[in-house]
């Protein structure tokens, strides 16, 4: 009886522990390793190492980089032209 009231305890409290952690959030990391793991694909092996290694080393572009990045490829455009080019540029 002894025994029996141990078990079912440590699996009263196992099962809340594992309810608790599933209503954590995720942080900035985890969500970045499921988007990459996701973005990885079918890749297996070496290939997917690599694949990972790149995507979780990579740096979010900032609003900044992207505008300067996009002023550069624009460099001759002018009026509508440059308008539209610029509002697809930014918007990716």
């Amino acid at each position: 009886m002894k025994h029996l009231m141990t078990v079912l305890a440590l699996s009263v409290a196992a099962m809340s522990t594992s309810a608790f952690a599933a209503d954590a959030p995720m942080s900035k990391q985890q969500n970045k390793m499921g988007q990459c793991n996701t973005d990885a694909g079918d890749k297996k092996g070496d290939e997917r190492k690599a694949f990972m290694k790149t995507c979780l080393s990579a740096k979010k572009v900032t609003q900044q980089d992207k505008m300067k990045t996009c002023n550069t490829d624009a460099t001759g455009k002018k009026g509508d032209e440059r308008k539209a080019f610029m509002k697809e540029c930014l918007s990716k």
